[in-house]
């Protein structure tokens, strides 16, 4: 069970959409765990037929926030890998960056949140890699996907729950609306 205090920690999260900054007591240890063994992983796709259909399939989406082709299967293919990894629909994660960022790699938020998930910089430093660099894509997925799948762990599945514990909102929905509305429309 997680701690009351790291709950409350957690629920103290950003505005725009990421993690609060705070000191490193009270992190959740588990996802402290997970983050240090997902930076040591990687998998793609397991069949060549299925991962030209889902790039394809995701494609035309993604082009109204990348133009150039080759960037855009750079990212897609990284989201799936990630994604996979994670355990996780690769769909959700690029609902959640739709959200968060846009799409952006560069982007930061008021309150320091970094990348295309708008992870934010503590985790580095709880998981002991402070040299890691946040707006390098592979990184921030990385990041980003181990942490949203610890939150559907602690939401018991709940997407909409995960989603909220993510974005720092848990008790409201008006951020996990935007993220499904977002997959249903564009990803699904």
């Amino acid at each position: 069970m997680i701690k009351k205090s790291a709950t409350t920690l957690l629920f103290c999260l950003t505005c725009s959409g990421a993690y609060a900054q705070n000191s490193n007591a009270g992190v959740d240890p588990e996802l402290r765990l997970a983050l240090q063994e997902a930076i040591t992983q990687a998998d793609s796709f397991a069949d060549r037929f299925d991962a030209e259909v889902w790039l394809m399939s995701k494609s035309h989406p993604l082009s109204r926030y990348i133009k150039d082709p080759q960037k855009r299967m750079h990212v897609l293919k990284a989201v799936h890998r990630e994604a996979t990894r994670a355990e996780l629909r690769p769909e959700i994660v690029l609902a959640v960056i739709q959200i968060e960022s846009a799409f952006n790699p560069y982007a930061v938020s008021r309150v320091g949140a970094q990348g295309m998930m708008q992870v934010m910089p503590f985790w580095k430093n709880e998981i002991g890699r402070p040299d890691d660099n946040l707006i390098d894509m592979d990184t921030n997925l990385r990041y980003g996907c181990t942490i949203l799948k610890h939150y559907i762990k602690k939401a018991k599945g709940n997407l909409a729950n995960a989603l909220a514990y993510y974005n720092g909102s848990y008790g409201r929905h008006t951020y996990s609306s935007k993220v499904l509305d977002a997959w249903a429309e564009r990803w699904r």
